[in-house]
């Protein structure tokens, strides 16, 4: 069980996860439903007792937004998408930030991305795989 539950270190524990190249998720200790770290009860049996669990750190893109100008606070990004992603082995989806994507053909939905990090500025940090 994770024994730093609050939204401090669950987000502390999260970004050491990402910094691994992974995903931090809860298995819910009742049913075994697997979801993203950021619940309080469980979407299947509204329990709220949890387990960490690290999922691989790569997935399919399922949708994305490019950000063609970057917006105050992100002109060191230049360009850059905003992505959503299937995660492999997981019914769960995630979003991450990719720079450098300039144009849909730069990133095509069904493509590969993986896990390069987190930054405290731009948070989960994607790359293509």
């Amino acid at each position: 069980m994770d024994n730093n539950n609050t939204p401090h270190g669950v987000r502390e524990k999260f970004i050491e996860v990402a910094n691994r190249k992974k995903i931090l998720a809860h298995r819910c200790a009742k049913c075994g439903h697997t979801m993203l770290e950021t619940v309080m009860f469980c979407e299947k049996c509204s329990a709220s007792k949890f387990e960490d669990v690290e999922l691989e750190g790569a997935g399919t893109v399922v949708t994305y937004t490019i950000q063609a100008v970057a917006p105050a606070g992100f002109e060191d990004a230049g360009s850059y998408a905003w992505v959503v992603f299937k995660i492999n082995n997981a019914n769960i989806r995630a979003s991450g930030f990719l720079p450098g994507i300039k144009e849909p053909k730069d990133l095509p939905v069904g493509a590969k991305v993986k896990v390069a990090g987190f930054d405290q500025h731009h948070g989960l940090l994607l790359e293509k795989a």
